[in-house]
């Protein structure tokens, strides 16, 4: 047995031998995969996964990261899927779990996403790297210097508006660095009024990069709505992406002068 152990979910994964033909649902860990040496072993990703560029451009692509193409996956034939709980859907995981290994992580804090990098190390035999890499982790966050606890709201959509409330990945690095999220009452991503906005006594509004563009042409909507208010465009990435990225986050979050 080359490895036998649990994923963040509880399910028990085996594998007879080290994985040869991986495929990643996950834009962060398809990442982390590239930076623990393993181009050579992933066979499929999803068109969402955009980093390293100019490697997963040679990649297939298996659909996104809640619509799998089963037919396409099943001519790849993979020894090892990679998914997590959040970001893929349940009746596609529970597909492809008929057929393959999945090994699936579960998100919400900073010590989660080490827990899945050293466990992703084990199940791939490169643990070697992904102590290197959660060693960087930690010190660029234990050197971090926290932010002014400014009181801010973490928009993720427009049209309806949404923000990130407790129980997320991103909540908890706005905890991390020092940030008060006015809306860490809400349960997970919630749609909010443009009064609840208006009298939550924000400090900054923070429009992500993603999963909705927010572009410069926001910041002048949001400004006509709220003319008193600071607002500012953040890496969305660098908040929410819980693989090997984590290296330079810190470093990001010192040039964000909220």
């Amino acid at each position: 047995m080359f490895y036998r152990g649990h994923d963040q979910l509880g399910t028990l994964i085996q594998l007879t031998c080290k994985p040869q033909r991986i495929i990643s649902l996950v834009p962060s860990q398809t990442e982390l995969l590239f930076d623990l040496g393993l181009a050579d072993s992933i066979a499929g990703i999803t068109k969402f996964c955009v980093h390293p560029a100019n490697q997963v451009i040679h990649k297939t692509k298996i659909g996104g990261t809640k619509k799998f193409n089963f037919k396409l996956i099943n001519q790849l034939q993979p020894d090892l899927i990679i998914g997590n709980k959040e970001e893929n859907y349940k009746d596609g995981i529970e597909q492809l779990r008929q057929h393959y290994p999945v090994w699936m992580s579960d998100i919400y804090n900073l010590s989660d996403a080490c827990d899945m990098i050293e466990k992703i190390g084990e199940l791939t035999d490169t643990t070697t790297q992904s102590q290197i890499i959660n060693n960087n982790i930690k010190t660029a966050f234990a050197n971090f210097k926290s932010l002014p606890a400014k009181r801010v709201a973490y928009f993720i959509w427009k049209k309806p508006y949404m923000v990130v409330g407790n129980n997320t990945f991103i909540n908890s690095m706005l905890k991390q660095i020092g940030l008060i999220n006015i809306f860490s009452c809400l349960d997970r991503y919630q749609e909010v009024t443009l009064e609840q906005i208006q009298q939550a006594q924000v400090d900054w509004l923070l429009l992500s990069s993603e999963p909705f563009p927010f572009t410069a042409k926001h910041i002048a909507e949001f400004q006509q709505l709220f003319p008193d208010q600071q607002i500012k465009l953040v890496d969305g990435q660098m908040f929410s992406w819980y693989g090997s990225r984590l290296q330079y986050a810190p470093q990001y979050f010192a040039t964000l002068n909220l």
